[in-house]
């Protein structure tokens, strides 16, 4: 079912099994440059072709984000960090062994090929391969690699359900899939596997205990 909002598409998709006629739609506009609204794990996402300078500049515009603020990008397997990064260190290899797909966002040594807004300068990138069937279908069609920044105005809550949506951001948009409401909450763990050994930055829906318990260690700080 499709219904309007002003000049705003917003498409209903079954959360669990999403039409392929739904995720294609959403495809062609990320590949066009377009920015769009999906579900993520716990909460909605704006989404947009992470290779495409021009792109990843509309969602910074649309979040009110600051450019040293680099953004975190969804893969629909482990061989698409081919394309991101210059090296997957055994400890993140027996992470996302663990914990993909699902609530961990792990950040690597970026390609140097990489547009510099996606990363903000930082020589890194933030990848995550998402658990919702939705964004994982949506991941899997672009067959490159997509933002997932929350649909938020920068300092401001996320929204775990369409209506929440702030007005700034919703008008900017060029679709929304509406997947219904979302667990809310945190948002994933970022683990640095750039380190010796990896680093918690941000603890979040998977406890840093249970990564640490995997790689045979506790957190170094």
């Amino acid at each position: 079912m499709i219904k309007k909002q002003k000049s705003l598409k917003i498409i209903q998709v079954d959360p669990f099994n999403p039409s392929h006629d739904q995720i294609l739609e959403a495809y062609r506009i990320v590949q066009n440059g377009g920015v769009i609204m999906f579900p993520t794990q716990h909460l909605y996402g704006l989404g947009a072709a992470a290779l495409n300078i021009k792109a990843v500049d509309r969602v910074f515009e649309i979040k009110q984000r600051p450019h040293n603020k680099p953004l975190l990008v969804l893969i629909h397997e482990q061989k698409d960090l081919t394309k991101l990064v210059e090296k997957i260190p055994s400890t993140a290899i027996r992470i996302m062994e663990c914990f993909w797909p699902g609530a961990l966002t792990i950040v690597f040594e970026a390609k140097k090929v990489l547009p510099k807004n996606l990363t903000a300068g930082t020589g890194k990138i933030g990848v995550r391969m998402p658990q919702h069937p939705v964004a994982l279908a949506l991941a899997k069609a672009l067959k490159s690699p997509i933002t997932a920044t929350s649909a938020n105005i920068t300092g401001n809550s996320g929204c775990s359900q369409v209506s929440d949506v702030d007005p700034l951001i919703a008008d900017k948009l060029d679709l929304i899939l509406d997947a219904g409401p979302l667990k809310g909450g945190i948002g994933s763990t970022v683990v640095d596997v750039t380190h010796d050994f990896p680093k918690i930055l941000r603890e979040g829906a998977i406890p840093a205990k249970d990564i640490f318990a995997v790689l045979g260690g506790t957190d170094t700080g």
